[in-house]
């Protein structure tokens, strides 16, 4: 046998061989997981107040696990940060509590006897290291945003709206692509300011040509999704809501169902300075240069749209997304008192300015400069009128890009109908183990236990 030919079967033989002991193992699953909670049923404390949190082994049936430790990482909305390793046999306990509003993390890693990260399948193929990723609150409904809107905020977005004014948009462009039983399908392209149109995909049902009106449904995209083959290859007929006029509208302005190199350009493109769009620090200090500023034009316009379509009930208007598609939501709620129910999830770009304050952060996360104040999602949390509903349908109490501190200065700065709901062990992309979970609603300024029974599905980072 050759050499390569034994190098092969050697690094075969060793992906199905446990690191410990050289026994055969299998492949393990988002099923097996570390299982974390607090001991209290709703995880929000008082200032000083003790909080415990615990840990353990979740799955791992028929699995050797000795040797399994656990490394851990305390930190919080004080600054202050611990690390300690441990073994995981059986459950683990953390004391430790805050003196301030705001949020502790326990970050938990899986590691073997040694040291390696112990790593499971996740859904779409690849491989992950097992983690836990906890929370949890203190004195919650008193976080305030770090830095205050801008002293001149609608007289800025006053300025913004008479540009965008200027720009007629009756001719805007309509295709008709495909319809069936329940819907029409249609490409919309709206001329806009910020130097790029509205564009998206409109979906009618059919029974608009019998008159009947409906409702309107606006919907974004998140940062790395709307650049995805979602965001701009044709939708599929066969899902399209049959209840509603919905309008799925591009972040970015650019032409649809193109090739993936004609959209990986403009992703190119779109960078400034060596970042990725939305993140330069030099750009984002101009808020007329400031790469939100082109998509809050054509937020803005994308509503105008909708609301000029003969088929909607002038009524009813909605929106709706995730993460950057949640900031987009509460932009739409805020500038346009058209919109009756914002809709959102793990919300973007909540409170920038709290790492003024030394609120926790992860390491994917804009820099604070203060023109991005006329943009973060909490200030414009107080310009959403009390005639629109806003429900945070899920927050992760393990989101670091979209930290729980920041997310709850966006919902605190809210004065309208109120909702939020907050999972443990919930990053940005998923969760970290199978439902049922910890998990808290609140309502107004009432916080209420809740279980989660199913999961949201793990998705890859950046939704």
């Amino acid at each position: 046998m050759n050499s390569a030919w034994a190098a092969m079967i050697l690094t075969a033989a060793s992906m199905a061989v446990a690191q410990d002991g050289g026994k055969q193992l299998r492949e393990l699953t988002e099923k097996d997981c570390l299982r974390g909670f607090t001991t209290k049923e709703i995880p929000v404390y008082k200032p000083g107040e003790e909080i415990l949190f615990q840990v353990e082994l979740g799955g791992f049936a028929h699995y050797d696990t000795t040797g399994f430790r656990l490394k851990w990482e305390r930190t919080g909305d004080d600054g202050r940060k611990e690390t300690g390793e441990t073994a995981i046999g059986k459950p683990f306990v953390y004391r430790t509590s805050l003196d301030r509003p705001g949020f502790v993390r326990f970050l938990g890693k899986l590691v073997d006897g040694r040291g390696n990260p112990v790593k499971r399948r996740a859904p779409w193929g690849s491989f992950q290291p097992i983690e836990c990723d906890l929370g949890a609150g203190v004195d919650i409904l008193e976080i305030r945003q770090a830095v205050k809107p801008p002293a001149d905020f609608d007289v800025f977005w006053q300025g913004r709206k008479a540009k965008l004014k200027r720009v007629p948009f009756l001719s805007a462009g309509l295709v008709r692509i495909e319809g069936n039983e329940r819907a029409e399908l249609f490409t919309v392209k709206c001329p806009c300011a910020g130097g790029k149109p509205v564009t998206g995909f409109l979906t009618v049902p059919v029974a608009c040509a019998q008159g009947k009106k409906f409702p309107a449904l606006v919907s974004f995209y998140g940062y790395n999704a709307s650049w995805t083959r979602e965001a701009w290859g044709k939708p599929d007929l066969a899902k399209a809501k049959a209840d509603c006029l919905h309008f799925v509208v591009s972040a970015h302005g650019f032409d649809l169902m193109k090739n993936a190199e004609y959209y990986s350009g403009l992703r190119k493109a779109a960078e400034s300075n060596g970042h990725g769009y939305g993140f330069d620090p030099v750009q984002n200090s101009d808020p007329e240069k400031t790469y939100y500023c082109g998509m809050t034009y054509r937020v803005m316009r994308a509503l105008e749209y909708i609301k000029t379509r003969p088929e909607w009930n002038g009524k009813e208007l909605k929106v709706t997304g995730g993460s950057m598609g949640g900031m987009q939501s509460v932009w739409a709620a805020a500038l346009d008192p058209g919109v009756t129910d914002c809709e959102i999830y793990i919300p973007w770009n909540c409170d920038i300015g709290g790492t003024e304050l030394g609120r926790n952060r992860g390491d994917w996360h804009v820099k604070w400069v203060p023109a991005l104040g006329y943009y973060d999602t909490a200030s414009m949390a107080t310009r959403v009128p009390e005639s629109c509903d806003v429900t945070v349908t899920m927050a992760g109490l393990g989101d670091y890009i979209c930290p729980p501190a920041g997310v709850m200065a966006f919902y605190n700065n809210l004065k309208c109908k109120k909702t939020i709901a907050f999972r443990q062990n919930t990053r940005h992309g998923g969760y970290l183990q199978p439902g049922p979970v910890e998990a808290f609603r609140i309502t107004g300024e009432s916080i209420r236990e809740m279980t989660f029974e199913t999961a949201r599905k793990m998705t890859r980072r950046g939704v």
